[in-house]
């Protein structure tokens, strides 16, 4: 299903906000986001995902979500190694990212 091997250890810098209508979907949607990344502010997150962590994360969020009334946005801010790292900027406070994990492949 994913090539294994270093490739599939790279990672991307997702920023994921969503827009929930009801209360209890909003709820589960945030629990199960606080699995995959880190809560920014409200209804938006900072997530560092290989590809198949991506997948899982649209499966779960899919399967919680009403897609008649409720919104989720993805966007790629390209891998953790380069730009993704500074490409979230902040005036006044700003929550602290957690810094990739570096692996070293021999």
């Amino acid at each position: 299903m994913f090539p294994s091997g270093p490739g599939n250890r790279v990672r991307n810098r997702y920023l994921v906000c969503y827009d929930i209508a009801d209360p209890k979907r909003l709820t589960r949607v945030h629990k199960t986001m606080l699995g995959f990344g880190d809560w920014l502010q409200l209804s938006v997150f900072a997530c560092d995902l290989t590809a198949q962590r991506r997948v899982e994360l649209l499966i779960a969020l899919t399967a919680l979500i009403n897609v008649r009334e409720d919104r989720v946005m993805i966007i790629d801010l390209g891998p953790t190694e380069a730009r993704a790292l500074g490409a979230i900027e902040y005036i006044g406070t700003g929550p602290r990212l957690r810094k990739p994990a570096r692996s070293v492949v021999i």
